[in-house]
């Protein structure tokens, strides 16, 4: 697997219908999706949800490649979950070797889990492909808001976050870097076993640590310079409004996960 793969916190700029949506109408919209991820119960309620998903990558432009890029990092643990379901969920044996048992019942517990866990990860990369990290800064704390009358952080929580996913494309193309010089230098980071490649990666993380400690540094320094003393008083140049189209989006996602739940109550 390539870094260049991890996609996480990247933002792809577009003037689709997702990008122009409000940021927290996005955010809700997550939310709900997640949530009748996990009120599904069978095939039907499974295929409506990808359904839904499919139709916002779709009018959304982010290439379906881009997000099957995204899922490589967590093949192994698509892998692993779906192993520990197929031979530790109880039911009808189907077959039997040593101390491990497959059942009917695993095979379909391990399917719907992995399915779950692609839908979910897949939203929330179309999230971040979708929306600028400022964006996602403002509609955090905008939601987060009520929270600051019992004295939560949120606007510091919200910036944490922003910076967080702002810096992972960016601690990813310095890996990278490093990995091509020590490369150049006879390092060897693709052969031995999984053990001999983890500890060939152990020389990699001093000078990555000192490279991201420099830009925290760096941009500690480029606030202090801008006069940043956190949320209090702030105004924003663009201010957050709800459209027609982000309450009906929000709405729609809404009643999926009511619908879903209303289906999965039914065991479809």
């Amino acid at each position: 697997m390539a870094l260049r793969d991890i996609t996480l916190g990247q933002y792809f700029p577009g003037s689709s219908p997702i990008h122009t949506l409000d940021p927290r109408a996005k955010l809700v919209a997550m939310i709900c999706y997640i949530v009748a991820l996990f009120l599904g119960k069978w095939f039907v309620t499974y295929a409506i949800l990808l359904l839904a998903l499919a139709a916002v990558v779709k009018v959304s432009t982010v290439k379906p490649k881009a997000l099957v890029r995204g899922l490589k990092p967590v093949v192994f643990i698509l892998v692993f979950t779906a192993v520990l379901n197929i031979f530790y969920t109880p039911g009808e044996a189907l077959a039997s070797f040593w101390i491990f048992t497959v059942t009917k019942e695993g095979i379909l517990h391990a399917f719907f889990m992995v399915v779950r866990i692609i839908m979910l990860i897949t939203c929330t990369f179309l999230l971040t492909y979708t929306t600028s990290p400022l964006a996602l800064t403002d509609g955090l704390e905008s939601l987060m808001g009520p929270l600051k009358k019992i004295h939560v952080p949120v606007h510091e929580l919200s910036m944490m976050m922003s910076i967080a996913l702002r810096f992972i494309p960016t601690l990813i193309e310095e890996t990278d870097k490093i990995m091509s010089a020590q490369k150049a230098r006879g390092a060897d980071f693709d052969s031995g076993n999984l053990i001999q490649r983890a500890k060939a990666l152990i020389p990699l993380l001093v000078p990555l640590f000192i490279s991201a400690f420099r830009r925290a540094d760096e941009l500690a320094t480029a606030m202090e310079c801008r006069c940043y003393h956190g949320g209090e008083g702030r105004t924003r140049m663009k201010q957050l409004h709800y459209r027609p189209g982000d309450v009906l989006f929000m709405l729609g996602a809404l009643a999926l996960a009511v619908g879903i739940g209303v289906l999965g109550h039914w065991g479809l």
